[in-house]
């Protein structure tokens, strides 16, 4: 007769919290202090000390990043020695450390260097299964030799006839922007989902009061920054008689038509790949997830857990705080078995309409009721 057996198994369910690789970015760009080396940067960071004294482009686009993202704001920052390139930095950061993007400072010069980032990113993600975005910038106006027709003729040139759907392309006009777009981005008091044109979120930081102007002497004016964000550039941007400075909209070099043709829409759903993925990791050659009613009903729900969690409200004082995308509806997920062991899930990520062109229309009413 047999002995008695009694065993007692720890199972995990894989309910627990996801990590947070949003808003952390990694500045990759040229510098005279820590060459070489990736450096873990916050709010409390004294960035003398860390990347030198001296002024450099790397220096005051983590500056301006800094003042922008405001409260919790983290990134990471490597500096270029000379001898590495930006896309060998990229390859030593992903051995270290998982961001949401990296920050190219310093500008590039010719289209294939954006079709390098594009390339890059598909390489990250084909080795590491990391969904990351590129954030780069076009040179500055040359104030002794360009006029705003010369410069804004070679930015669009730069751009034209380029799909790049993970790139987002800044010029350096005042100097700073690309450090506060990405500032912007990461903030916390905004989420993914939101755009950095969102005026709610606050106006930028720093010094913009003083308009870089041509050899002719004319000031950037909005028609210079349409002409740049009509050819897919993300510019800063003012409203006539309301104070301050603002953003336009997170461009992204997609096609005419593309999902992805602006940065919101491309972190919500990047940031839903990177949840659902650690979940689908769990689930090899689990038979819980089989071709049964009951099974795929359960794995529905399984697998729609992050964006559940993505699509939670607050409402408060009768105004209601929406998440970042709507919550699923059914038919938003669908499990498809196209052999008896391969599994092929289809999920429906939904943003909110956000209003980016607004009209008032005014009408007069002269009727006498008397």
């Amino acid at each position: 007769m047999a002995t008695p057996i009694v065993q007692v198994n720890r199972l995990n369910r894989n309910q627990g919290p996801f990590k947070e690789v949003e808003r952390l970015f990694c500045f990759i760009g040229q510098g005279e202090t820590g060459r070489g080396s990736l450096h873990m940067v916050n709010t409390d960071t004294d960035l003398d000390a860390v990347l030198g004294k001296g002024e450099s482009v790397l220096k005051t686009q983590v500056e301006a990043a800094k003042v922008n993202a405001g409260q919790n704001w983290n990134a990471c920052v490597f500096v270029l020695d000379g001898v590495l390139t930006w896309k060998e930095a990229v390859d030593y950061v992903m051995e270290q450390q998982s961001v949401e993007g990296f920050v190219i400072v310093d500008p590039v010069t010719k289209s294939t260097d954006i079709e390098a980032m594009q390339t890059k990113q598909a390489a990250v993600m084909a080795e590491y299964m990391r969904p990351t975005l590129f954030l780069a910038a076009f040179r500055k106006l040359d104030p002794a030799a360009d006029t705003w027709a010369i410069y804004t003729e070679a930015a669009i040139a730069l751009l034209t006839g380029l799909r790049a759907d993970t790139v987002s392309v800044v010029p350096y006009l005042w100097g700073h922007e690309l450090g506060t777009y990405a500032g912007r981005l990461a903030s916390h008091a905004v989420t993914v989902a939101d755009s950095p044109m969102r005026v709610a979120t606050g106006n930028l930081l720093g010094e913009w009061s003083k308009k870089p102007q041509d050899k002719l002497g004319r000031p950037v004016d909005r028609s210079i920054l349409k002409a740049l964000a009509d050819a897919r550039y993300s510019v800063p941007w003012w409203y006539p008689d309301y104070e301050g400075m603002y953003w336009t909209d997170g461009h992204l070099l997609d096609v005419s038509g593309g999902d992805y043709q602006v940065i919101e829409n491309l972190r919500v759903v990047q940031k839903a790949m990177r949840r659902v993925y650690p979940l689908t990791v769990s689930r090899i050659a689990d038979r819980r997830l089989n071709s049964t009613p009951a099974s795929v009903a359960s794995n529905e729900s399984y697998f729609m857990r992050p964006l559940f969690e993505m699509a939670k409200a607050v409402e408060i004082l009768g105004e209601v705080f929406p998440g970042e995308i709507e919550p699923p509806k059914d038919g938003d997920i669908v499990i498809s078995w196209p052999t008896k062991n391969k599994v092929e899930v289809y999920m429906a990520v939904r943003p909110y309409n956000s209003p980016k062109s607004i009209t008032c229309n005014l009408l007069l009413d002269l009727k006498n009721y008397a």
